[in-house]
């Protein structure tokens, strides 16, 4: 996943999506899935992911968000994040040759506690999301590209295993998928035992892992299914990328961003869902 720049269109950004040209939300798929509605953010400060705080409102991150000390720092991608208990989980990347990734936790105080993850071998140093189980005991990442697996960490802050202030954080044991994935931008925990993940594929698929049991620090296999695919609705042409996901529990709403193409990727979709069943 690459930073993707914006081209002045402001004018466009409500010119909003009238036009389909893809498919819309089909029930008939595990967890069973309806759209329901469509809103829209402005990319730059909102085209890279999206969460849901205890007061319904909805946090947006772009890489117009990412703050100027951590620019200085390198790190210029800022992925999907998501919300545990107050705090707010950022994944954070740096440039090509980058050998380690970060993960932001703001508390509700507004302390800010950097927790830096070195790469492993074999590991890619895109950090295209943070997701934290219910339990609030571990973040689970992903990678950019063709892979067959999550990142699992002690959640930063929440785990007692973790550094109080921040500091180095080490994987636990990762999930395995039962089939390979392309271009996860975002995933969110449904249950504690079930994520729903955004894919940048050509589909623009939504996908469901389905875990063995909650994450406990041990490695696991999650069964992938493939749920639905992405709208692609916008009075442009071209290329859509499909960013972030978030799942709201205190309102079963699933959303998912869609970023439209051409010189309207100055807005992005986003698409709410319901559940059938």
């Amino acid at each position: 996943m690459t930073a993707k720049p914006l081209h002045a269109a402001a004018v466009l950004a409500g010119a909003i999506a009238l036009t389909v040209v893809g498919s819309t939300a089909s029930a008939a798929s595990p967890g069973g899935w309806t759209e329901s509605g469509t809103s829209y953010t402005g990319s730059l400060t909102g085209g890279e992911g999206v969460a849901s705080r205890a007061d319904g409102s909805l946090l947006y991150r772009g890489l117009g968000s990412i703050p100027i000390a951590l620019r200085i720092k390198g790190w210029n991608h800022v992925g999907d994040p998501d919300i545990a208990q107050g705090h707010v989980f950022d994944a954070y990347q740096g440039g090509d040759g980058a050998t380690s990734k970060m993960y932001a936790v703001t508390t509700p105080g507004g302390q800010r506690y950097e927790y830096v993850h070195q790469l492993d071998a074999g590991e890619a140093l895109n950090n295209s999301f943070a997701t934290v189980s219910p339990d609030a005991q571990w973040l689970v990442s992903g990678e950019w590209g063709t892979q067959n697996r999550l990142q699992v960490f002690p959640a930063p802050l929440l785990n007692p295993a973790t550094p109080r202030t921040g500091g180095a954080l080490p994987q636990a044991g990762q999930i395995t998928l039962s089939r390979a994935v392309d271009n996860i931008q975002g995933c969110d925990f449904v249950s504690g035992t079930r994520l729903v993940c955004v894919s940048d594929d050509d589909a623009k698929d939504l996908v469901q892992v389905d875990l063995p049991h909650a994450l406990d620090g041990t490695a696991v296999t999650g069964q992938v299914t493939t749920l639905l695919q992405l709208p692609k609705r916008s009075i442009c042409s071209g290329t859509f990328e499909s960013e972030g996901i978030d799942f709201d529990p205190r309102t079963n709403t699933l959303r998912a961003e869609v970023v439209q193409p051409g010189i309207c990727m100055v807005s992005t979709s986003v698409y709410s869902y319901s559940p059938t069943t």
